[in-house]
């Protein structure tokens, strides 16, 4: 079984995005332009809209045109947008405009006021309605026409996207289009990533995530447990970028998005916060503001799309266990168990598939797991005499100097290896890399009086131990 969805991203060491000018920062505003795109039975929906507006408990109203609600978005395209395009352009910050193309079809010259302003006009889809249950034909000729129908409008194609209201399908067929330089409809982190699966498990050709955000956005002005207030819309977005700049003067660079909506931030008890927002980031040195296409194109040429060289979650089972079979000891079978269980991009780190690993080794039987003790060699011993151990178990011994010892060491060794394996009936197993060769004979010495009990866990995490060691020399960290 494979598992498409990746928990791991960066991990605990993001790469440094090296924004312009050294800065710590990069702060992206989205004005999200969906008045006239919305359900509407003018529109030829079945339903009036229900999201997001000042009504609270809305609900769709079928065959029926909602009034207050239509008026509501009406409001975002007459006066709040024109509020915000004066706001933007007279601090100079740049936007990327969401558009729903039958929206921007709509406004022909808040269309030509964002243009002349430099904004960026990425594709907000077709309409502005929910794609959840939709089927995949019917979800890309929607997207072929918002792209025909953007370029129609706005005489450009849209080199972005964010769709909002997807389905499981909407990311891979945005990718599958092959026209866009970035998507967005993905929240989960604070700097861009290059994206080559669907979704689904199936590679596609890199695609470049600029991800977005639902919280540090106006949309929670009409949700349940959101902002009431522009002070709390004010706080968080100053504590969001306190937070990350913070990060960022720590050697941390990143990314905040702002999701902005005519209907919702325009009105007057609402802009002032953003306002003040704004006023607060530009009183601060290194912070770029950028359009979501700016950062596109910085982040191809800064971090080009390089795959890693070796990602056991995509290898079939035959290379898999080729690969990875002699990481525990002659153990194939650990493998052969992993490579059958849930397996996904987390497992793609050494630490990742160490634990994937270790969980077969731990759930193993005990005669099983006394099978992989005594396919360990002894320290020094015969085998290593013959020159007869894995390439692996070769180098590690070598690393501590096993491979060159006195006479009296070797000596010691091989009494000490026969009284082990004698009293606990499987060979002495140290992780010899973290240890020198005086060190081991030291633990060699206190561990061969334990009981069996204690002395056979302690071996297991031995084994587990030098299987980390072993993948951190193969495998990302």
């Amino acid at each position: 079984m494979r598992y498409p969805r990746d928990m791991r991203g960066y991990g605990a060491n993001p790469p440094d995005p090296q924004w312009p000018g050294g800065a710590q920062i990069c702060v992206q505003f989205v004005m999200n332009y969906e008045e006239g795109g919305e359900n509407c039975i003018l529109h030829g929906d079945a339903a009036s809209e229900a999201f997001l507006s000042e009504v609270v408990g809305a609900a769709p109203w079928p065959g029926k045109r909602h009034w207050n609600i239509e008026s509501m978005y009406e409001y975002g395209a007459r006066a709040g947008f024109w509020r915000l395009h004066r706001m933007f352009t007279e601090a100079g910050v740049p936007v990327t405009v969401y558009g729903v193309a039958t929206a921007l079809a709509r406004s022909p010259d808040q269309v030509a006021a964002m243009q002349d302003a430099g904004w960026e006009l990425a594709t907000h889809g077709l309409r502005w309605i929910d794609y959840r249950d939709h089927d995949e034909e019917d979800e890309m000729r929607d997207l072929v026409e918002a792209v025909r129908l953007h370029e129609e409008v706005t005489g450009e194609r849209p080199k972005g996207i964010y769709l909002g209201r997807t389905s499981v399908n909407s990311v891979k067929l945005a990718a599958a289009e092959g026209g866009f330089a970035w998507i967005s409809d993905t929240y989960d982190d604070d700097l861009p990533y290059w994206l080559d699966h669907d979704g689904h498990g199936n590679p596609i050709d890199p695609q470049l995530v600029i991800p977005y955000t639902l919280d540090a956005n106006d949309m929670r002005f009409a949700t349940a447990q959101g902002f009431n207030s522009g002070d709390q819309f004010f706080a968080y977005l100053k504590d969001s970028f306190d937070t990350l700049y913070a990060e960022g003067q720590a050697g941390r660079p990143a990314m905040m998005s702002v999701g902005l909506h005519c209907r919702l931030i325009g009105r007057p008890g609402r802009a002032a916060a953003l306002k003040r927002f704004i006023d607060y980031v530009k009183g601060h040195e290194k912070v770029w503001l950028a359009r979501r296409i700016d950062i596109a194109e910085h982040w191809m040429k800064t971090h080009p799309h390089a795959p890693p060289a070796l990602r056991p979650s995509r290898m079939d089972r035959e290379a898999f266990v080729g690969r990875f079979g002699g990481i525990f000891e002659h153990s194939a079978w650990i493998a052969e168990r992993a490579f059958d269980g849930e397996l996904g991009p987390a497992h793609d780190s050494a630490g990742g598939l160490h634990n994937a690993l270790a969980r077969v080794f731990r759930s193993a039987s005990e005669e099983e797991r006394l099978g992989v003790l005594k396919a360990h060699p002894d320290l020094a011993g015969k085998l290593a005499a013959a020159k007869r151990l894995t390439a692996e178990s070769t180098a590690e011994q070598a690393s501590a100097g096993l491979d060159a010892l006195t006479d009296e060491e070797r000596a010691t060794f091989e009494r000490l290896n026969a009284a082990y394996v004698e009293k606990h009936g499987f060979p002495f197993i140290i992780a010899v890399k973290d240890n020198t060769k005086s060190s081991i004979l030291e633990a060699f010495k206190a561990r061969i009086d334990n009981d069996r009990e204690t002395e056979f866990a302690t071996a297991c995490r031995q084994v587990e131990r030098i299987a980390r060691l072993r993948l951190n020399d193969i495998l990302p960290a």
